[in-house]
C-alpha cells in the first residue's frame, strides 16, 4: 500500500555542509556527500520514482540494437509531475540547501529532475557539458546525482573531470560518441585529473556544476542503476537567447512561456530554497 502525502518523512531537515567541503566543490566543480538522504526516506521515495520509471519506460529495442544514448540509461524527465510522493521528494528543502550553499547563492529554483536508470549491460554514458544542453544567462547551476539503490564499484559511478567546470563552454556535442572521443582527447590535452567517489551508498550523492565535464562507465551487472539527479540554478537567473537546437528545446521544454531576456522561472521552476535574511 502506498503511503499518503500527510505521512511521508519530511525531507527538511538540514545536512551539515563544511566550509571544507564547499571550498572543494568550488576548486573542483563536484563533491561526493555521503548519507544525504536516510535508508527510511530513500525505502519510500525510491519507491515512488521506481514505479513512475517502470511505468514511463519508452524503449522497446534491446540494448543492442539502440545507439550510444539509448544504451546509456531509461531517462524519465519531471518524475515530480507525475506523483505527489515524488514531487516531495524533488522540492526537498535539505538538497536545495546544499545546492545553493555550494554555489554561494541565496535561492535555488527547480530546472528539471531526471530520473536516469542504467540497465543490466547498458552502456557508458559518454563524456559531456551539462549546461550545453541549458539555456541560461549565467553558469550558476548545479546537479544532484543520488542512487536510490547501492551502487558497486562494478556497477560504476559518475567519473569526473577535476577542475574543467572554470573552462567554462568548451563546445556545442550533445551526448555522443563524438563528444566522448572529443572531450577525452580534451581532458588528456589539458591534464585534468579525473575522480570518481566509488561504491555509493542509496541516499549518498554527488553534486556537479554545470560546466563540469563528467561520463559514467557501463552496468555489467545483472542489477539496475537506478538513480534520480535534479537539477538546480540560482534563483533570478535569465532566459538566455538559445544558440543551438539543444537550447532550443530546453528552452520550451523546461522554461515554458518564457522568452530570451525574461526571468527564468516558469511554472515548472519552483523557487524551493531561500535562505534566511
Amino acid at each position: 500500500m502506498s503511503q499518503q502525502p500527510e505521512h511521508l518523512p519530511s525531507m527538511d531537515a538540514d545536512y551539515a555542509l563544511g566550509d571544507e567541503q564547499i571550498r572543494d566543490y568550488r576548486a573542483n566543480g563536484h563533491i561526493g556527500l555521503r548519507g544525504l538522504a536516510s535508508p527510511a526516506e530513500i525505502a519510500v521515495y525510491g519507491d515512488a520514482i521506481r514505479t513512475i520509471v517502470k511505468e514511463l519506460n519508452y524503449h522497446r529495442k534491446p540494448i543492442h540494437e539502440r545507439d550510444t544514448y539509448g544504451k546509456a540509461f531509461i531517462q524519465i524527465g519531471n518524475v515530480w509531475e507525475k506523483s505527489e510522493i515524488v514531487r516531495r521528494f524533488v522540492m526537498a528543502r535539505r538538497f536545495a540547501k546544499v545546492a545553493a550553499e555550494l554555489m554561494g547563492v541565496e535561492g535555488v529554483r527547480i530546472y528539471h529532475d531526471q530520473a536516469l536508470f542504467k540497465e543490466p549491460g547498458g552502456g557508458h554514458t559518454p563524456w559531456h557539458q551539462d549546461q550545453i544542453y541549458w539555456p541560461f544567462d549565467s553558469d550558476k547551476t548545479i546537479t544532484m546525482w543520488m542512487p536510490i539503490v547501492p551502487v558497486t564499484e562494478e556497477m560504476g559511478s559518475m567519473t569526473f573531470a577535476s577542475g574543467s567546470h572554470e573552462a567554462g563552454y568548451i563546445n556545442k556535442l550533445v551526448i555522443s560518441d563524438e563528444s566522448h572521443r572529443t572531450l577525452r582527447q580534451y581532458i588528456e590535452a589539458k591534464g585534468f585529473g579525473q575522480t570518481t567517489y566509488g561504491a555509493m551508498a542509496a541516499g549518498d550523492a554527488t553534486f556537479h556544476a554545470g560546466w563540469t565535464l563528467h561520463s559514467a562507465p557501463g552496468n555489467p551487472t545483472d542489477r539496475m542503476r537506478e538513480v534520480m539527479t535534479i537539477i538546480y540554478y540560482a534563483d533570478g537567473l535569465k532566459a538566455a537567447e538559445p544558440d543551438s537546437n539543444a537550447r532550443k528545446a530546453d528552452l520550451a521544454g523546461w522554461l515554458p512561456g518564457v522568452k530570451p531576456g525574461e526571468l527564468a522561472a516558469s511554472h515548472l521552476n519552483p523557487l524551493v530554497y531561500r535562505a534566511a535574511k
